[in-house]
C-alpha cells in the first residue's frame, strides 16, 4: 500500500518558519561572504588562480571532517551540532573583516575560507537532518520547498546587498559585518528548535559503522544515481566562480554588477521553489531531474556565450529555475528513504557530492579559465553537463521511471539495523 501525500505543509508550522527564517539568515550571510571574498581577492590578485583555490581551500576541511561530523550528527542533538557550525562561520566572518582593517596578507583571507569550509563540513549533517525528526515523511517536499525558498530567498539578496555594500563604502568591512550579525541570527533561530537526543544504542565505535553512511549511498542505486548527476553537473557547469572576471573584464559592470550576477540563479531559484511549495510532488521525479540538469546546462552555454548583461542575467536566471525542481527532488530523497539513525552520516557524504562540488566546481573554473579562458571554460563546463545526463540515463535508467517520492520507504541499513531505532 502506498502513502497518500499529505496537504502542503506552510510556515504556519513552527519548526518550518523556524528553519526558513534561519536558513534565510544563515545562507545571506554566506552569500556575502563569498561575493565579498571574490571581489576582495580578485581585486588584490587579479588572478583566476585565487578564485579557483578559493574552492579548493574551503574544500580540504570537508573532506577531512566529513566522517566525525556525521558521526556526530548521529550521536548528539543536532540542534547543538547545527549552532556550533554557525558559531564557526560567525566566527570566520570576524576574522574577515578583521584581516581587511589590518590589510592582512591574502594568506589570512584563504585561512578563514578554510574556517568556512570548517563549518559547512559540521552544517550540512546537522541543519539538513533536524525538520525530518520533527515532521512526517509525506511533509518532507513540501517544507524542503519552503526552507528552500527561504535559501534560495537569501542568496539571490545575499550577494546583491554584498556588491551594493562594497560599492558604496569602497572595501568589504561592512559587508563582513552584516555577515556576522546573519549568522547569530541564524544561531537564535536554531534554538527555538526543541534539542532532540539521540536514543540510547549500544553499538560500538568501529571504521564499520562511521563508514555506514558511505555505504549506503552505494548500495542505493536510485540515490547514487540522483547525486552523480548533480556532483558533476555543478562540478562542471558551474560558472559562478568566474563571474568576478565577467563583471569587470567580459561585461564591465563592477561590483554592483557582480551582485545581481551573483543573485541571479538565486533568485530563479526562488521562484520555483515557491511555486514547488503549491503544486502536487513530482509524479516521475527522476525524469524531471534529468529534463532539468538539461536545461542548467544549456543555460549555461548560454551565459558562456553572451556578451549582454540582460542575457547573461536570464542565463543565470535559468540555471537557478533548473537547480532548484533539482535540489528539493534530491533532498526529499534521501529523508525519505534514509533511516533516521543514519541521516547524519549520509547527510555528510551527500554534501561532500553534492554541496562542496560548488567548491571543487570552482576550482575547476578557475584552472581551465586561467589555461583556455572565461568563456571556453563555461562553454566546455556546460557541453560537458549534457554528456553526464546521457551518462547517468544510461547507466541508472531506474532513476527515469521513479515514481512519486512520498511513496517509497526507509531503506534499512543491511548489518546494522537490527539494533537501530527505525
Amino acid at each position: 500500500m502506498t502513502a497518500a501525500a499529505a496537504p502542503p505543509i506552510s510556515l504556519s508550522n513552527p519548526y518550518v518558519r523556524a528553519m526558513t527564517l534561519g536558513r534565510i539568515a544563515g545562507t545571506l550571510g554566506l552569500s556575502i561572504i563569498v561575493v565579498a571574498v571574490g571581489w576582495q581577492l580578485y581585486e588584490i590578485t587579479g588572478s583566476a588562480w585565487a578564485l579557483g583555490f578559493v574552492g579548493a581551500v574551503e574544500l580540504v576541511p570537508v573532506l577531512l571532517l566529513m566522517i566525525p561530523a556525521g558521526n556526530l550528527a548521529d550521536r548528539m542533538a543536532r540542534r547543538s551540532l547545527a549552532v556550533f557550525a554557525t558559531a564557526v562561520m560567525f566566527v570566520a566572518a570576524l576574522g574577515l573583516l578583521a584581516a581587511t582593517l589590518l590589510n592582512a596578507p591574502t594568506a589570512v583571507i584563504f585561512a578563514m575560507v578554510a574556517l568556512v569550509g570548517v563549518s559547512r563540513a559540521f552544517s550540512s549533517p546537522s541543519v539538513g537532518t533536524i525538520l525530518p525528526q520533527l515532521l512526517k515523511p509525506t511533509q518532507f517536499v513540501h517544507a524542503n520547498a519552503w526552507v528552500s525558498s527561504g535559501a534560495q530567498f537569501a542568496a539571490a539578496s545575499g550577494p546583491a546587498v554584498g556588491g551594493i555594500l562594497i560599492a558604496a563604502t569602497g572595501n568589504t568591512v561592512a559587508a563582513y559585518a552584516v555577515a556576522a550579525a546573519c549568522e547569530l541570527v541564524f544561531i537564535a533561530m536554531l534554538l527555538t528548535l526543541p534539542r532532540i537526543d539521540p536514543p540510547p544504542t549500544d553499538a560500538k565505535h568501529s571504521w564499520g559503522e562511521a563508514l555506514a553512511g558511505m555505504r549506503f549511498v552505494w548500495n542505493n542505486p536510485l540515490f547514487l544515481a540522483a547525486i552523480t548527476l548533480d556532483l558533476f553537473a555543478v562540478l562542471l557547469g558551474g560558472a559562478v566562480a568566474l563571474l568576478p572576471i565577467f563583471a569587470k573584464d567580459i561585461l564591465e559592470v563592477g561590483p554592483t554588477g557582480l551582485g545581481w550576477l551573483r543573485a541571479a540563479p538565486a533568485l530563479g531559484a526562488l521562484l520555483m521553489a515557491l511555486i514547488q511549495t503549491r503544486i502536487p510532488p513530482w509524479q516521475r521525479p527522476g525524469f524531471v531531474m534529468l529534463l532539468c540538469v538539461v536545461g542548467f546546462g544549456l543555460a549555461t552555454i548560454g551565459f558562456g556565450l553572451s556578451t549582454s548583461l540582460y542575457l547573461s542575467l536570464f542565463c543565470l536566471f535559468l540555471t537557478g529555475v533548473f537547480d532548484s525542481v533539482s535540489v528539493v527532488v534530491r533532498i526529499s530523497l534521501e529523508q525519505v528513504i534514509t533511516p533516521d539513525h543514519l541521516r547524519g552520516r549520509v547527510s555528510a557524504i551527500n554534501f561532500v557530492f553534492i554541496g562542496m562540488s560548488n567548491e571543487l566546481g570552482a576550482f575547476e573554473s578557475g584552472a581551465t579559465a586561467a589555461l583556455f579562458g572565461a568563456v571556453r571554460s563555461v562553454v566546455g563546463g556546460g557541453i560537458a553537463v549534457l554528456g553526464v545526463v546521457a551518462a547517468v540515463a544510461a547507466k541508472w535508467p531506474q532513476l527515469i521511471t521513479l515514481g512519486p517520492l512520498h511513496t517509497l520507504k526507509p531503506i534499512p541499513e543491511p548489518e546494522q539495523h537490527a539494533n537501530q531505532p527505525t
